[in-house]
């Protein structure tokens, strides 16, 4: 999920980064997993993008009647690496998470008041802030450098735990 604030222009440019003819499918572990095409809300306090893999998460309506990929910690931990360097290409953006559910963790209003002491400590690993936000937020050195312009607390992967694949 990636947060763009209000700088709709960089949202869209990055949701059409994202339509064909771009790849439309990951590979995880020899398997092609497709993407649905990108969603870009502007209903909430901040324009969101979303890229969800088909048949990955619980409950994704998009997904309708279709079978999940039974992926194991290694394999999720593989998509969401890919699904980093997607996000490498995006610009404006103020803050985005890989991740089951991420729309809290990217809530600035919430991390800047209900979560920022997990913030000063490097809770959320995975978490990719704007510089602007980083430096106004006081944090530390956990956050390193994810591209230009964007730290974060590197992502650890997925570990294995009551997962049904591992």
């Amino acid at each position: 999920m990636v947060n763009f604030g209000d700088n709709i222009e960089a949202a869209r440019s990055a949701a059409l980064s994202r339509s064909a003819p771009a790849p439309t499918t990951l590979s995880v572990s020899g398997r092609r997993v497709p993407l649905h095409a990108p969603i870009l809300s502007t209903d909430g306090p901040y324009i969101e993008l979303s890229i969800l893999p088909v048949a990955v998460g619980l409950g994704v309506s998009l997904d309708g009647d279709l079978p999940r990929f039974a992926l194991t910690a290694q394999e999720l931990t593989e998509l969401a690496n890919q699904l980093y360097e997607i996000l490498t290409g995006f610009d404006g953006y103020v803050a985005a998470i890989v991740g089951w559910d991420p729309e809290w963790i990217a809530n600035i209003a919430a991390l800047e008041t209900e979560n920022i002491d997990d913030l000063r400590t490097g809770a959320f690993h995975g978490l990719v802030l704007c510089e602007a936000l980083h430096t106004k937020l006081g944090l530390g050195q956990d956050y390193v450098t994810f591209q230009p312009g964007y730290r974060w607390v590197p992502y650890r992967g997925e570990a294995a735990t009551t997962l049904p694949a591992d």
